[in-house]
């Protein structure tokens, strides 16, 4: 059999992520530590992994509706509106995913027609361009830059608009940088997008992890509901990583479409997840503030520790991530990662493998123990000396 000729072309041409690598390399090493993969190192709380294992007890374990759970999605409706302000009915304006990923699939497969182009600052996280490309669109890529904080402006975001733009991705709080937008920068990109047809897809996985300020979406801008598409999910917020749980929100015209996308390539989410993530959206406040102040506690630690290496590092307002530049040691940012992981045995991401932009600066993840943190910093000093 000719393999690489039945293969799909735009799947052949899809590079592996770049993240894996390292964590792949890192499984091997004894005392290895990973600031790479960016989950978090709590377990699931327990009252929401009691509430998974009462589900199966009582043998909830039939398909759910293609949409979700009513109860989940009413949970999901009164939790943005308390968290963020953010208003959508249960019923036909949010649909429950397999995790935030799906939810971003069905967002490009939805409204992508062969050639559309799709605007994604960078760097972001890897999975954006991949999508579109393997939807027949066009990944068009804008360079955010850290003297900007790594937003996007309204400058770079009027630039790269063409007749054939039909959407925008929001990756904030953003992964690999930290960098947030407030509502200030929101309402100029939304000055630009007004009076088009360009639609807003706004990835919202770390909006509960933000240090000084409020999480904003593009949704809570006037004018801009009805062209917004909220992807968010229970991950990073909840710890719940591996129960694979994530929603969209938007126009009910899209989420239907969305709908027949994941009834017949999905049918539903797991149902024992929707019962846990229940719990979690109606009493799971307290774990996701606790949770925070470690992170922020962790967050200065990291950012401290590289400053009084003499690496430059851009302080992170959201997610998990710091971004330190590492152009001062003259390597790249490949050659820096793949050298500190088989000197050091520490994994962390290059700041390429997150596009233009990536290149001279590292992705180290602080979703792990302060002792981890400590030692991986010691190490990382006694790799800078040997340079």
């Amino acid at each position: 059999m000719n393999y690489d000729h039945i293969l799909n072309r735009q799947i052949k041409q899809v590079q592996p992520s770049g993240i894996r690598k390292y964590f792949d390399l890192l499984s091997g090493m004894e005392d290895g530590i990973s600031l790479g993969i960016g989950e978090p190192d709590f377990q699931t709380p327990w009252h929401i992994r009691d509430a998974g294992i009462y589900s199966l007890e009582k043998g909830f374990t039939k398909y759910t509706p293609n949409a979700g759970l009513s109860d989940l999605r009413r949970e999901i409706s009164g939790y943005l509106k308390r968290r963020f302000d953010l208003e959508y009915a249960p019923m036909g304006q949010i649909l429950v995913t397999v995790g935030g990923s799906e939810g971003l699939d069905l967002c490009f497969r939805c409204i992508l027609e062969p050639g559309d182009e799709v605007i994604i600052p960078t760097p972001s996280f890897v999975c954006y361009g991949p999508l579109v490309s393997m939807t027949h669109g066009v990944p068009v890529l804008v360079e955010t830059r850290a003297e900007n904080e790594f937003r996007l402006t309204a400058e770079e975001l009027k630039a790269a608009i063409t007749p054939k733009t039909k959407a925008v991705v929001l990756p904030f709080p953003n992964n690999p940088t930290g960098g947030i937008m407030g509502r200030e920068d929101l309402e100029v990109l939304a000055e630009v997008l007004r009076g088009t047809e360009i639609m807003v897809i706004s990835d919202e996985i770390y909006a509960e992890l933000t240090y000084g300020r409020r999480h904003v979406s593009m949704a809570n801008i006037p004018d801009m509901y009805e062209r917004t598409i909220v992807v968010n999910g229970f991950s990073k917020a909840y710890s719940m990583t591996g129960w694979r749980m994530g929603y969209v929100c938007g126009p009910r015209e899209l989420i239907a479409g969305m709908t027949k996308l994941h009834q017949f390539g999905i049918m539903s989410a797991p149902t024992t997840s929707q019962y846990a993530a229940i719990e979690a959206m109606r009493n799971g406040d307290r774990d996701i503030e606790a949770m925070r102040d470690e992170y922020d506690g962790r967050r200065r630690f990291l950012v401290d520790g590289f400053r009084k290496l003499g690496l430059e590092c851009f302080e992170p307002r959201g997610a998990f991530y710091t971004f330190p530049c590492i152009k001062s040691t003259g390597l790249s940012s490949e050659a820096f990662c793949d050298r500190f992981l088989a000197q050091e045995r520490v994994a962390v991401i290059p700041g390429s493998a997150f596009g233009p932009g990536g290149e001279g600066y590292v992705r180290a993840c602080y979703a792990a123990s302060m002792k981890d943190l400590d030692e991986a910093l010691r190490r990382l000093e006694h790799f800078l000396n040997s340079l």
